[in-house]
């Protein structure tokens, strides 16, 4: 069973290192263009894709050589495995992101008080539709991909390459304005378009990076998982449970990175059990909650309590 589950644990880190890889080469094929873009238009739009993408780069060579370690077996010197590895890895990607966006919103804003400043923008607007079909096939591949993986690292990876077919595809229709609108009145904005478009895109993005902090915090503090995840679970383990006599059900849920550690305590009705009832309504539990999730450690216990009186004769 071991050698089984390490062969099954080998093929899937095979997989999410593959799928890894090609948003590696994508992200250092979009890192080189977009840099040579933003010094040959002078466009903030196009930097902050390449500082952006820059990120996403330096992030992934590190997660990459991760994934092995996120399908080792959890024992007693690792209880919770590697996963907060994963974790921690997260929160720093978001810290960094959320920085590098809070810098390009203030830099523009300064260049916008400064009185704008004109670029090429036929050229900007060419090569963002570019960029939105290559991120469309990447986003498709990496889709595909994580349908049997359910990987955090390439669900964050296809988060990031969504939004950045969604953007591409807006700054096309934005940077080609100029020749859309060639009007007397449109021409005193021209100058100011760049740095809005940045600072609009900035707005967009960082809710990404701050949500990513946010949850992977809560994680490393072994808080409970955000409260739509809680009430899936509970409603799950009762409808598994609903032919069962207890009378009080108490849930201690955990996730670490891409795990779900789900423990319910049980209070019985009657004072005896049989174990392998107990064991049925276990495998039904665990039945009910794989339809949802695919990464979970699920324990069924039962709630014992004494009474004053029995607790004397012990």
């Amino acid at each position: 069973m071991e050698k089984e589950r390490a062969g099954k644990g080998k093929r899937a880190s095979g997989k999410e290192k593959s799928a890894m890889s090609v948003s590696l080469y994508g992200n250092l094929f979009f890192v080189l263009v977009e840099l040579a873009m933003a010094v040959y238009t002078s466009s903030q739009t196009v930097l902050l894709d390449a500082v952006y993408d820059g990120i996403e780069l330096f992030m992934l060579l590190p997660s990459i050589c991760l994934i092995p370690l996120l399908y080792q077996p959890f024992n007693e010197k690792h209880p919770f495995g590697y996963m907060q590895v994963e974790t921690v890895f997260l929160v720093v990607k978001g810290i960094t992101m959320t920085a590098a966006t809070l810098g390009l919103i203030t830099n523009n804003l300064n260049i916008l008080l400064n009185g704008g400043r004109m670029i090429s923008f036929q050229t900007v607007a060419l090569f963002e539709l570019f960029a939105f079909v290559l991120s469309v096939v990447v986003c498709i591949y990496l889709n595909r991909k994580n349908r049997s993986l359910n990987s955090p690292l390439i669900s964050v990876e296809l988060e990031g390459w969504k939004i950045d077919s969604l953007l591409s595809l807006g700054m096309t229709a934005a940077f080609l304005l100029p020749f859309l609108l060639p009007f007397d009145w449109f021409r005193p904005a021209v100058p100011y378009l760049d740095q809005v478009l940045t600072i609009l895109l900035s707005m967009v993005m960082l809710p990404v990076p701050v949500k990513t902090v946010m949850t992977g915090v809560r994680d490393l503090m072994l808080i409970p998982p955000e409260e739509e995840t809680v009430r899936e679970i509970r409603q799950r383990v009762e409808e598994a449970l609903s032919s069962y006599e207890y009378t009080e059900l108490y849930y201690d849920i955990v996730r670490t990175g891409r795990k779900l550690w789900i423990s319910v305590y049980i209070t019985m009705d009657k004072d005896e059990i049989s174990l392998r009832k107990f064991e049925i309504a276990q495998a039904r539990c665990i039945k009910a909650l794989s339809e949802t999730y695919t990464d979970f450690y699920f324990e069924l216990l039962p709630d014992i309590e004494f009474s004053p009186e029995e607790l004397e004769c012990i």
